[in-house]
């Protein structure tokens, strides 16, 4: 009997220890299941934050920049204006209509060199490392040709100077925050106050200006496709740069010939791209280049050879952005862009006809 009472003793305590540990991993059921919703919400609260510490970062970061664009338009305002200036501070350039500088192309067979930020910062010793790294012949090239006065030589500038009132908005603030007085003071240097400079933002006829949502872009592509009208052309330009792929820009030209140099820094082969122009010069050849601020140059060789050369700059990208309609810049995926981010990752194209006009590859 007292055997007996004892399992059965023994059994109660064995269910009793069982019922216990049952009720005690329920319990640590339940308090994992505290601990992880406690968890999630001390995680939560880190990245809530998280994120009002960035947006308070944010805040400051935009204020600054904001700053920043009111002050560079207090400090420009008073070029825009043009009123009350004098000594150092009268510092208006003066620059031919749009159409004076198209009729020096097509009716005067005249040449275009364009100074823009890029040739204006390879000239002060700065490194473009986007497109161009710096080189000192490069800079004395581009310091002697922006003073030259040559009679079939148009010189162009970028319009940065006196009202802006003819560009975007966007357009505009970029100005403004560019013109600062210390690059005021460098493109001093070189650029003559009682001279007519033609306005390089002649090949940007689109974006920058405030009528883009109107017919006047079209009107300028119309007279800028007058350049190339039935003529032969040769194209320069970067080996991704692709003038006038997938669009009609250049479909008016009797004939295109291309000749690829690097995609960046193509002056390092700049002796090799002019060899390779002077190959296929010609009588009545026109030659339109995109190279970055070896273009420049390569069109004064050209110009004191005796051929017509036009830098054209970006301007295929911008119809491509005229095509879009969106009215601002954007990534072009097979042409190369120098400007906007990514816009140096260029995918394939297959073009048969394009891959038939190139007669010379400098690598």
């Amino acid at each position: 009997m007292e055997d007996k009472m004892s399992f059965e003793e023994l059994q109660g305590m064995v269910s009793i220890c069982i019922d216990e540990i049952i009720n005690l991993k329920q319990e640590n059921e339940i308090v994992k299941k505290k601990n992880l919703e406690l968890e999630k919400m001390v995680n939560n609260m880190l990245e809530n934050q998280k994120t009002l510490i960035n947006s308070v970062s944010q805040c400051f970061d935009n204020i600054e920049t904001n700053r920043h664009f009111i002050n560079h338009a207090l400090d420009n305002i008073k070029y825009e204006l043009q009123d009350d200036m004098e000594g150092e501070d009268k510092y208006i350039l003066q620059f031919y209509d749009f159409n004076i500088t198209i009729d020096g192309i097509v009716k005067e067979g005249k040449s275009l060199a364009r100074f823009g930020d890029g040739e204006f910062a390879v000239m002060a010793g700065k490194s473009r490392q986007k497109f161009q790294r710096y080189d000192e012949r490069l800079a004395e090239r581009l310091r002697e040709i922006v003073v030259s006065n040559e009679e079939g030589l148009m010189i162009a500038v970028a319009d940065n100077y006196g009202s802006l009132e003819k560009y975007s908005e966007d357009g505009r603030q970029g100005i403004r925050n560019y013109m600062t007085k210390e690059i005021r003071l460098e493109q001093r240097k070189w650029l003559d106050l009682s001279r007519t400079y033609h306005n390089a933002y002649i090949t940007r006829p689109y974006v920058l200006f405030a009528d883009n949502e109107t017919d006047g872009p079209l009107k300028r592509f119309m007279r800028l496709r007058q350049i190339w009208d039935k003529k032969n052309v040769i194209i320069i330009e970067g080996s991704l740069t692709r003038l006038g792929v997938g669009n009609d820009l250049f479909s008016n030209a009797a004939r295109i010939r291309r000749i690829e140099a690097p995609a960046v820094s193509s002056f390092d082969r700049y002796d090799d791209i002019l060899r390779a122009a002077m190959k296929y010069v010609e009588e009545g050849i026109i030659f339109l280049i995109a190279l970055g601020p070896a273009a420049g140059v390569l069109v004064y060789d050209l110009y004191k050879a005796g051929y017509q050369a036009i830098d054209i700059g970006h301007m295929d990208l911008e119809y491509e952005w005229y095509l879009s309609g969106t009215g601002c810049r954007s990534v072009v995926k097979n042409k190369y862009n120098n400007e906007l981010l990514g816009g140096d990752q260029v995918e394939d194209i297959v073009d048969e006809k394009f891959y038939a006009q190139v007669i010379e590859k400098i690598c």
